[in-house]
């Protein structure tokens, strides 16, 4: 995920470079890459060649061109990319709703609701470019993103999709296996049985604990005894290649 920053003052793009490496400390599986400018003229290029970033956080006044210009670029692109707007002043704050930005932030940054406005960009970019699966539940087809999934575990020939928010997702009763209700799911390189009930979503693991998955919830998720030495291999595998 990349992330672009504008403000023309270096102090105070270094004051936001340093709290997104402060929040990148703080919730290490939150992975991004930052571009930083000082000069909006080189960003509208970059924009305007579809060199484009996933997340936008923008000065408002600046000397070449404004922060509202650049999310009017943005917009024309045709793709909801978040903008966030951090200024010194509060009357633009009409102008930044016009091109839909997620946060209107005022200097000096306080830094509780800067990291709330990263949670919530970096929720809305992941569910909106992840994969969708589809539950066939007595209310019918519900849909969970991919990343949002944390496992999903077959009760009585039932799905239960356990989601990241705490949500459950029960499904009407399978008339395939579980291995072919899971399978698109499964060659997701995220995603990994571990049981013949379970299947886990490796991006929301916390800690492996003998032979159980102790998932960011709490949740404890036994591994089958014959396919423990392979679940172990595949999960350090899976963490080297993300953090390594």
């Amino acid at each position: 995920m990349k992330i672009a920053i504008c403000d023309d003052s270096i102090r105070d793009l270094a004051g936001i470079d340093k709290l997104l490496k402060k929040y990148k400390e703080l919730y290490a599986k939150t992975e991004f890459k930052v571009e930083k400018y000082t000069d909006p003229v080189k960003l509208k290029n970059k924009i305007q060649k579809k060199d484009l970033a996933d997340i936008y956080i923008l000065d408002i006044l600046m000397s070449e061109t404004t922060g509202i210009d650049l999310g009017t670029q943005i917009r024309k692109t045709g793709r909801e990319y978040v903008i966030i707007y951090i200024t010194s002043s509060d009357d633009f704050a009409l102008d930044a709703y016009d091109v839909h930005a997620a946060r209107y932030l005022l200097k000096p940054i306080d830094e509780d609701r800067f990291f709330e406005a990263l949670d919530y960009a970096f929720s809305y970019t992941e569910v909106k470019n992840s994969p969708i699966y589809l539950i066939k539940t007595k209310d019918g087809l519900v849909s969970a993103p991919y990343s949002q999934i944390e496992y999903i575990e077959n009760c009585s020939r039932m799905l239960e999709v356990h989601l990241t928010n705490g949500e459950q997702i029960k499904s009407i009763f399978m008339r395939k296996s579980f291995e072919e209700e899971i399978g698109n799911l499964a060659k997701d390189r995220s995603f990994m049985q571990v049981h013949k009930s379970f299947l886990v979503n490796m991006r929301h693991v916390k800690r492996l604990d003998g032979s159980n998955i102790i998932m960011d919830s709490g949740s404890s998720i036994p591994i089958s005894k014959k396919n423990t030495a392979n679940v172990k291999r595949e999960y350090l595998l899976f963490v080297s290649k993300q953090y390594g």
